[in-house]
């Protein structure tokens, strides 16, 4: 909290004028470690501030000519702040704690040199001081410590981030890097977020999906940012989770806690069942029973190795989950699982001298997961016998990182930034028998060949990995503060370098599986006549069901293989240079530049994608004390924002990859589930169909992507105030306008380029290989690398929308509109209030997609050819139009502090999903239902909602004086009035002839009721 001097005489001194004119603007920024200290004093001969934390770190700094000081890049923490002149103390300011990433400021009396000597007895509020930074240009949320320890929250760095406006849950058909849920950013997808660590970037690099995140009890402050941050940052256009570490102090710390979630307390899912077809109305999946335990055990040790000279601080928890799943009846197991969790910390603070600082970082997260499988009768809801072994792994990642920072003068720091992040991605099936294949869709199969229920073999596992999976995260940062007049300059450079190695996915059992489906015996499977015209037969095709022996009846089966592997590296390096200007006395301008270059290689070293042309990355932000007294700020911002693409995009771009199937129709399912009596449906090749030509083939580097391939971008744009109502309120509002200007995803039509380069004049015979799928720039004009048939070199292809038959180009844009009203805390309650409103809206969600799960970056359905983009234009998966959230805490006695948090949000977007057209075809490469037409209609995104949601957690927490307060027992009820909303549906609806039963049925709801209760000692 900020502090100032209650009963001293007003100062007409901005404090963004003090700040800015002693440098303090631009010297923290997002993602940073650190904060500052600027404020005022009389103006006097060989004055000087003494600055002094808990862990024996001092600076002291000078008091200029006007009265002003700063202190930039201090180590978070509570700090005693001394005035001091000609080397005798002046007047003092205690528990001065700072936030990351901002600016405090401490005020000290003006009334003159003379009356300065005698200022011990002026008192000090915290809350004297407006809670408003008006140095900050950004959009960022700040939770700190002691926020965390009241607030009822689910343990994550997630949990805390859905605090902010703006971020709302990912799907809950994607994980995290250690199964936790994922979060979007002002309607950005979910990959498109960072993660830190004390500095170090731990986003997953694999996928970009969540990132390696600090033991709950370890976090000092849990910065948020959704927007406006500073050009010393960038490959995210989502938003930015930052985590700092605690450190240890002067005193030793101690202690311990346990928290405890009791199965029997946890209120019972609701079942699923189906709504559509002649299914409606029959279960789906009984989830009364999928319930767990949990429990965590957690502990801390800190203090002096050498009091005022070295630090050392460590945390670690160990959580424990176990429970039973029981799976659909397309997968009619009951799993019992036990999940084991451990995480550590731990940080060693030197302070060399007082001009340098050393700070070593450890963390770690593992994850282990095991699990027995039983078969599960859906007629009578009862386990039976053991099936078999689930797919157990060790997932974990293991961070190691050196800061040192140099105050070199006044006017010049200097930090660098060492670290690598190593990761395990280890998987086994205990008792793997490769014999038998894995069925899909066993709710699809004939119900005259199997009695009415699905038949299912013994084999659990659709894929099989490489257990020596590994990654491998470096990360080096430089970054230069100086000061020069009304400047603050500060330049650096950020570089990253990951290895992806033995990335590889291969079919369980025989190596295929059988994938059952149903369909209009009268429709072609692919492609055909109807669906692609007189040129039909230049395109994959696959005939209707009902042109063979029994298929007559629309049931058909595919062996289906899906296999992919490569040991690749990416290369992510940027300079930036930012600053911050002093205009006048209450306005302050940032302005930056940054570059980034991204290179991504193959297995043998050689780029596929080589995004290093300049890529010019403005930013530019404004703060305005309106009032000249930090009680009313205006700010904006406008940036552009690179992302780069992780190392899984190789797996199927760079690699070999097979994606087949090949289609029978069947008189029989024998007890393994494995189809009898095949009879196979005439296509295209004679046998099996790729649709992206993915046979196993090895790929050309040069003929991965596009030749002029740009790297996706976001322009964003920010205005809003703060406003001090009174002492004891502030309020804002703030508006957002993101508009992603490039994307990046695959096209799979080499049809279309096929026929482009005929028309070029081409002789077909002297066309090699054209690729099933490329990397491209949506909406713009691609040229594509097109080997010669005699292997001479290749042609080159420009391809516009219009060749590949597109009639729109990408859009992704998001508004929004946030309000809130803040009470800060008073010592007695603190609370705030977000009412959100916003709109995500185009036809790309981002790098995966939401409504099907898919999680292949750049790699989606979407702009693989002109058919599915078609009528793709709406609200898109992460948008929610309404946003309320409340949260706070309220001491209500000495002992005893209650706590609530409430969040009420309009549902998402629903996507309805079937075959093209009023005649339900499958045309150009022939996916499937996977077109915007629902009944043979066009069916835009978006034109209905899911249903909106209510949660409300509440706790209480009791903290005994006959124990000093340091003996604490805690409760927490999660969603209180035990909501089970469906948040998320089934897209896929077929054809008309035979509606798909699992059209809209729930993929997903609202986590049932439960309570945790805890206890914990702070020695």
């Amino acid at each position: 909290m900020n502090l100032q001097v209650t009963n001293r005489p007003v100062i007409r001194r901005t404090a963004l004028a003090i700040a800015l004119s002693m440098g303090f603007a631009g010297a923290a920024f997002a993602q940073s470690t650190t904060g500052s200290i600027f404020g005022d004093a009389p103006a006097a001969q060989g004055e000087t501030v003494l600055i002094q934390n808990a862990s024996g770190f001092s600076r002291e700094v000078p008091v200029d000519a006007s009265g002003r000081f700063v202190a930039n890049q201090l180590p978070l923490g509570d700090y005693t702040v001394t005035l001091r002149q000609n080397g005798q103390t002046v007047d003092t300011r205690n528990n001065v704690t700072l936030r990351v990433g901002a600016g405090t400021q401490v005020s000290f009396a003006a009334a003159g040199a003379a009356d300065a000597q005698n200022l011990s007895a002026i008192t000090v509020s915290a809350n004297a001081l407006p809670s408003i930074d008006v140095t900050g240009v950004d959009s960022r949320t700040v939770i700190t410590a002691e926020q965390l320890a009241k607030l009822p929250l689910a343990r994550s760095a997630e949990a805390i981030a859905l605090l902010a406006p703006g971020v709302v849950e990912g799907s809950a058909l994607f994980t995290g890097t250690a199964g936790g849920s994922v979060v979007s950013f002002g309607g950005s997808s979910v990959t498109e977020n960072a993660y830190y660590i004390n500095g170090f970037n731990t986003t997953d690099p694999l996928s970009g999906l969540g990132g390696l995140t600090l033991p709950y009890g370890a976090i000092d402050q849990q910065e948020i940012l959704s927007g406006g941050y500073g050009a010393a940052y960038g490959r995210s256009d989502g938003g930015v989770i930052s985590q700092v570490g605690k450190r240890g102090t002067n005193e030793w710390h101690f202690g311990g806690q346990i928290q405890w979630t009791p199965k029997s307390l946890k209120s019972d899912p609701k079942n699923y069942y189906y709504v559509s077809g002649t299914a409606a109305g029959k279960m789906r999946q009984y989830r009364n029973e999928n319930k767990a335990w949990d429990t965590t055990v957690a502990g801390y040790v800190g203090g002096p190795l050498i009091k005022d000279k070295l630090f050392f601080f460590a945390a670690a928890e160990a959580e424990r989950k176990e429970g039973t799943s029981v799976g659909s009846n397309a997968s009619a197991y009951n799993t019992q699982y036990r999940y084991d969790d451990p995480k550590w910390y731990a940080k060693l603070d030197w302070n060399i001298n007082e001009n340098n600082i050393l700070e070593l970082t450890g963390a770690s997260s593992k994850e282990s997961y095991q699990g027995s499988i039983y078969d599960f009768d859906y007629d009578t809801l009862r386990t039976g016998a053991f099936n078999s072994y689930d797919t157990s792994h060790k997932y974990g990642s293991d961070l190691y990182s050196a800061k040192f920072t140099s105050y070199i003068t006044d006017d010049l720091t200097v930090s660098v930034l060492y670290g690598q992040m190593k990761g395990t991605l280890y998987e086994t099936v205990p008792g793997y028998d490769p014999t038998y294949a894995y069925v899909i869709g066993g709710d699809k199969q004939n119900p005259a060949l199997n009695g009415g229920s699905p038949i299912f073999g013994p084999q659990t596992a659709l894929y099989v990995t490489d257990p020596a999976h590994r990654t491998k995260n470096t990360n080096l940062r430089l970054d230069v503060t100086y000061r020069l007049g009304d400047h603050t300059i500060t330049a650096g450079i950020d570089n990253q370098k990951i290895s992806d190695e033995n990335d590889q996915n291969l079919m369980s059992g025989p190596g295929y599986a059988w994938d059952y489906d149903v369909g209009d015996p009268s429709k072609w499977i692919l492609g055909g006549p109807d669906a692609n015209g007189a040129s039909w037969q230049s395109q994959p095709w696959v005939q209707n069901p009902g042109s063979v022996a029994n298929g007559q009846s629309g049931y058909f089966v595919s062996k289906y293989i899906y296999t992919n592997g490569a040991s690749v590296t990416t290369e992510q390096r940027a300079q930036y240079i930012e600053d911050a200007w002093q205009i006048n006395d209450r306005w302050l301008v940032k302005i930056g530049l940054r570059n980034d270059q991204f290179t991504n290689n193959n297995g043998d070293g050689v780029p596929y994608l080589r995004l290093t042309s300049p890529q010019w990355a403005p930013r530019i932000g404004f703060a305005w004390d309106v009032n000249g007294d930090s009680t009313f700020k205006v700010y904006g911002n406008a940036g552009r924002y690179y992302l780069a693409m992780p190392a899984s995009v190789a797996l199927r771009s760079a690699g070999s990859s097979t994606y087949t199937n090949e289609y029978y129709t069947y008189t029989g399912i024998d007890a393994n589930g494995v189809p009898t009596g095949l009879t196979p449906i005439p296509s295209s090749t004679g046998g099996p169909i790729s649709g992206n030509r993915e046979y196993g083939q090895p790929r050309d580097p040069l003929t991965a992507a596009a030749r002029n391939l740009k790297s996706e971008y976001q322009d964003e744009y920010i205005l809003g105030f703060d406003k001090q109502f009174n002492q004891s309120w502030t309020y804002g509002a703030k508006a957002t306008f993101r508009n992603l200007r490039n994307g990046i995803d695959d096209v799979g039509d080499s049809y279309a380029i096929q026929a482009k380069m005929e028309a070029m004049g081409i002789d077909p015979a002297d066309i090699g290989e054209i690729q099933g799928s490329y990397l491209f720039n949506p909406g713009r004009t691609n040229v594509f690398m097109i080997p010669k048939a005699d292997g001479t070199g290749y042609y080159e292809v420009p391809m516009t929308m219009k060749d590949f038959g597109f009639n729109t180009t990408m859009k992704r844009k998001y508004y929004g509109l946030n309000l809130y009203l803040e009470h800060p805390f008073d010592g007695k309650w603190y609370g705030k209030i977000d009412y959100l409103w916003s709109h995500s809206f185009g036809n790309s969600e981002g790098q995966v997609r939401s409504d099907i799960g898919q999680n292949d970056v750049s790699a989606t359905v979407d702009w693989d050819y002109a058919a599915v983009m078609d009528y793709a234009n709406g609200s898109l998966s992460n948008d929610r139009r309404h946003q309320i959230k409340a949260y706070g805490s309220y001491q209500l006695t000495p002992e005893l502090l209650l706590s609530g948090n409430l969040v009420v949000m309009s549902g998402m977007p629903k996507t309805c999903l079937g075959y093209y057209g009023a005649d339900e075809g499958n045309p150009g490469l022939g996916y499937g239902p996977y077109y915007h037409f629902c009944n043979g209609q066009p069916s835009a995104p978006g034109k209905e909602h899911q249903p909106w949601t209510y949660r409300l957690d509440l706790s209480a927490e009791y903290r005994p004086e006959w124990a000093g307060k340091k003996l604490a027992f805690n409760v927490m009820v999660y969603n209180v009035l035990n909501k089970q909303t469906t948040t998320q549906t089934y897209p896929i609806s077929g054809y008309t002839f035979n509606v798909n039963p699992s059209y809209n049925r729930p993929y997903s709801s609202m986590t049932p009721r439960y309570v945790r209760f805890g206890v914990s000692y702070d020695f």
